[in-house]
């Protein structure tokens, strides 16, 4: 990859800050421009500025769930994709939910390898 290339832009939002920040760092590392949040809520405001090529996002956070923040920057930017990740069998639930509104999201299983990641996000 160039130096002079532009990075696509990843946002990670998780509510657990060492996996949003282990995340970030290892795209970092591959050739991606990643910013960590900690909460549904701070990767809507984020996106809103950011404007990432790509979200990446815990699905069960504190405040406001993956999906529905997916669901907010989706609409916001429509050409974004998204990748949710869980570790929590509540997730089926809000799927089937977002599923009735229209929304179809990819997920990834809690805990993510790094190169899984990678290969979802590259292809």
């Amino acid at each position: 990859m160039q130096e002079n290339s532009v990075k696509p832009k990843v946002l990670v939002a998780d509510d657990e800050r060492v996996i949003a920040d282990t995340l970030a760092i290892i795209l970092n590392q591959s050739g991606f421009q990643a910013t960590a949040v900690y909460s549904g809520e701070k990767a809507v405001e984020t996106a809103r500025t950011l404007q990432p090529d790509m979200v990446i996002s815990d699905v069960i956070m504190t405040d406001l769930n993956g999906i529905d923040a997916a669901i907010k920057i989706r609409t916001m930017l429509p050409s974004c994709k998204i990748l949710l990740f869980s570790g929590q069998a509540a997730t089926a639930d809000l799927l089937d939910r977002a599923r009735v509104q229209g929304h179809e999201f990819e997920i990834l299983a809690k805990p993510v390898h790094p190169q899984d990641l990678l290969a979802r996000l590259r292809s």
